[in-house]
């Protein structure tokens, strides 16, 4: 396929067409996800399920790729479905607007995927999320802070029960050893730790009412977009068969 002609010289036909094989469930598609799904589409994966429960708002202009003045107000995965379709229309993409919670992972889940990319930002629903795959065994790898980071070349992947300097990955892997999961989650994450003189403010556009009331992080569009590219770059790897994944005990 002529689309993809650049990526069959460096990966060789046999892997374009694994990648074209893949499905993918981007869970958050927002800052660091909205990077990830696009650059997955763009490498030719074949069906992705794109999740969020969220619209573009002006606040997400200084970072989210699909934040341009025709997709204000739309649901980010429908955005993200429209945009895909002129970039890749072969891609199968199915825009599901919802928030990851208990009775609702099962069903994000659902059809065998080859691998979930979760860019959720909430601390509980990511929580779930990497519970139900380790569970489920389905292979996962997750994005951990990206607000308050400044240096792009700190992003760092490797098992989150090894990560250093993120509080996010701190709290997850509390939170998951009590669930007994101790090892098998893969992550991308920054080991600089965040600013301790940067005060998050209450999210004044939170439409989905639910659990705790979301707070506003300053962030880099810099460091979101590495933080998704890393994320597709290392599915990619995986689905090609050139990267292992820690395994769920």
């Amino acid at each position: 396929m002529e689309r993809f002609f650049c990526l069959e010289l460096l990966l060789g036909k046999e892997k374009l067409e694994r990648l074209q094989k893949s499905f993918v469930v981007v869970i958050g598609i927002g800052a660091v996800g909205g990077y990830a799904a696009e650059a997955l589409a763009r490498s030719g994966v074949g069906r992705l399920r794109l999740i969020d429960f969220d619209t573009i708002k002006i606040t997400n202009f200084n970072r989210h790729l699909l934040a341009i003045e025709p997709n204000l107000g739309k649901l980010k995965a429908e955005a993200a479905k429209e945009r895909i379709a002129l970039i890749n229309p072969r891609c199968d993409v199915e825009a599901v607007t919802g928030f990851a919670a208990v009775e609702t992972i099962d069903g994000f889940l659902a059809g065998g995927p080859d691998l979930v990319i979760d860019a959720v930002d909430s601390l509980n629903p990511k929580a779930q999320i990497l519970e139900a795959c380790y569970q489920k065994k389905v292979p996962v790898i997750a994005s951990m802070g990206a607000a308050l980071r400044t240096d792009v070349f700190s992003v760092r992947s490797g098992d989150l029960f090894k990560t250093s300097g993120c509080p996010l990955a701190r709290e997850l892997r509390s939170r998951l050893r009590r669930k007994g999961i101790k090892k098998g989650i893969f992550c991308v994450y920054s080991d600089t730790p965040a600013p301790k003189d940067r005060t998050p403010v209450l999210n004044a556009e939170e439409d989905y009412n639910r659990g705790r009331k979301r707070r506003k992080m300053g962030s880099l569009p810099t460091v979101t977009g590495v933080f998704g590219l890393t994320l597709a770059h290392q599915a990619v790897r995986y689905l090609t068969g050139d990267l292992s994944l820690p395994k769920p005990t």
